[in-house]
């Protein structure tokens, strides 16, 4: 029979209710009607939902049942055909918001999902945002990288690995098909230069290690709220955001050390940080402003963290603006290794290191607190040594010839005897 309006509103007993050619109402309770459009395409039974009753009227169903039985005999498949068309309205810039939603919670932090979507949003999205995913092809993957990838290599680089993920979330989702165009082996790689060619990685400028006593001495005269962070990290070995982030929670003084969670670490792994005397006595002093939620150490806003700038100031201050907070990593991996008998595993797990051979990773299960402890309190005892001071020597002045007397070799070594004439008795 044919459905009517009134039998519409008023079936509520649960099952398929045909209205022929194809449409059906499908009730599965007294809110849940919707209608359905089944068939058979290739020897299987397929089902398209057409909306829910209060949004499609009785008439509007029939009408789209009709659209699809033009299709049929056509030969297309209808759910194939509309999900086509709806790959066609998802944009480069839909996808890429999707895909950062649902993976967000997956990643280290709120900010780099924040900065993740921020660089696509600055040099992809102005460029291909608008096209959909379906449209997207190697020449339009190029027309974002090639005016960067000789100037930003790493940026364009980091992109590219990016614009692949989105479009490959599209293919998974059935909203384009066929190859991956940002796909780097076997294909953009015939057409782009390998990034570590273009251009040199450029390594964090870093403090020798020598004069790092007398660097000391210099930053810890400045009492700012930024030197005493960027103190604090030169004592732990830290990144500068990871002590940016610290909150007091983090920090057991009386134990001496502070307890990196996993999610604020770039190894997604919990972190403990044993703490020296000096460093105890940085956080002593940033103490007088402390609040039980806020950062150890605050910004201009009490609440807030300090920015990157706030650690850079004092390096300038220090007259070494040519140095960077995360360069002094290097500064202690470099001291350990030149003055210290410590192992490099024991400073490798000081600096929070990945351990990148698989089999010793299984089997190094402890953090090696305890020789961490004496390295940090080897590096802070360095820090504050009196940096060396070279005294010039007075220079002993010379006797003239004149006196009879010969005037001392510069190599401190005795004036050589006049040889013998040969033949002298």
């Amino acid at each position: 029979m044919l459905l009517t309006a009134r039998l519409v509103r008023t079936l509520g007993k649960p099952g398929l209710y045909g209205d022929g050619g194809n449409l059906y109402l499908q009730v599965r309770g007294p809110t849940q009607r919707s209608w359905l459009f089944r068939y058979m395409i290739g020897g299987r039974a397929r089902s398209m939902g057409l909306g829910h009753v209060d949004d499609v009227s009785l008439v509007e169903a029939r009408n789209k049942a009709d659209e699809a039985r033009k299709l049929l005999r056509a030969g297309i498949d209808p759910l194939a055909a509309r999900d086509a068309a709806k790959a066609k309205a998802i944009t480069f810039t839909d996808a890429a918001d999707r895909y950062v939603a649902t993976n967000r919670s997956g990643w280290r932090t709120e900010r780099y999902a924040d900065e993740w979507r921020a660089s696509l949003a600055a040099h992809v999205d102005p460029v291909i945002g608008s096209l959909a995913v379906e449209a997207i092809d190697t020449p339009a993957v190029l027309r974002v990288l090639t005016p960067i990838w000789q100037t930003k290599t790493l940026t364009a680089s980091h992109l590219r690995g990016r614009i692949e993920k989105v479009l490959s979330f599209a293919i998974v989702q059935g909203w384009r098909t066929g190859p991956n165009p940002a796909v780097w082996r076997g294909h953009l790689q015939l057409i782009l230069p390998a990034s570590r060619k273009v251009r040199p990685i450029q390594h964090f400028a870093a403090l020798d290690w020598r004069e790092a006593p007398a660097f000391w001495a210099k930053l810890a005269a400045q009492d700012s709220m930024g030197a005493l962070a960027l103190r604090f990290a030169i004592l732990t070995a830290t990144r500068s955001g990871e002590v940016r982030g610290a909150t007091w929670d983090e920090l057991d003084l009386e134990r001496a050390v502070w307890t990196l969670p996993a999610a604020r670490m770039k190894t997604g792994k919990e972190h403990r940080v044993p703490l020296s005397a000096p460093a105890i006595a940085v956080l002593d002093k940033v103490a007088l402003l402390r609040t039980e939620d806020g950062p150890v150490f605050p910004g201009q806003m009490r609440r807030r963290p300090l920015t990157k700038l706030a650690l850079t100031r004092p390096l300038a201050r220090a007259g070494r603006g040519d140095l960077t907070a995360h360069g002094f990593r290097s500064t202690f991996r470099d001291w350990a290794a030149e003055t210290t008998h410590h192992p490099n595993h024991v400073v490798e797990q000081a600096l929070a290191h990945t351990i990148g051979n698989a089999v010793e990773a299984a089997y190094r299960r402890g953090d090696l607190f305890a020789k961490r402890m004496a390295l940090m309190d080897d590096w802070a005892s360095y820090l504050e040594q009196p940096p060396a001071k070279v005294v010039q020597l007075p220079r002993r002045a010379a006797r003239s010839r004149s006196d009879g007397l010969t005037a001392p070799r510069p190599s401190g070594r005795p004036p050589l005897k006049p040889r013998r004439a040969s033949g002298a008795a």
